[in-house]
């Protein structure tokens, strides 16, 4: 039998790697850099160590500290993403909800969840509906 703690820690690392495909998704169906995987990953593994320094915290661990290697981290991935095409850039869209989604992942390792939940849905309405209206605004202003 499972214990309380326990429980918790699988719907915290279930909830990142759901909430990570479902922004995923997006990059996956335009055929982006990262995908469905990759974000998964991004979100549970900031997850876990956001849980695992909270495990740490009685022992005069700054729990903080491993936040903060979160954010340099995804820093690290999120230049993996972004390369020069032609003559403009890619992938910077990717690196910064690769960077969102370790906040997210973060939020949901300390039981953030509303606060998880609702930038997802954030981040989905930038990445589905706002696009949309990105490339009207972007027709009309190539016509004038």
């Amino acid at each position: 039998m499972l214990t309380a703690v326990e429980t918790e820690i699988i719907i915290k690392l279930v909830l990142a790697a759901v909430f990570g495909m479902l922004v995923g998704l997006e990059r996956e169906l335009h055929k982006k850099p990262a995908g469905m995987r990759t974000h998964a990953f991004v979100c549970m593994g900031a997850a876990l160590f956001t849980i695992l320094s909270y495990s740490f915290a009685g022992s005069g661990v700054d729990t903080s500290r491993i936040a903060a290697g979160v954010v340099t981290g995804i820093g690290f991935l999120g230049a993996g993403v972004v390369f020069q095409a032609k003559n403009h850039i890619r992938g910077i869209t990717t690196a910064a909800e690769l960077w969102v989604l370790a906040a997210i992942g973060v939020a949901l390792g300390t039981g953030m969840y509303y606060a998880a939940t609702v930038s997802t849905v954030i981040v989905l309405f930038i990445l589905w509906p706002a696009k949309f209206l990105e490339s009207k605004v972007k027709t009309r202003n190539s016509r004038s």
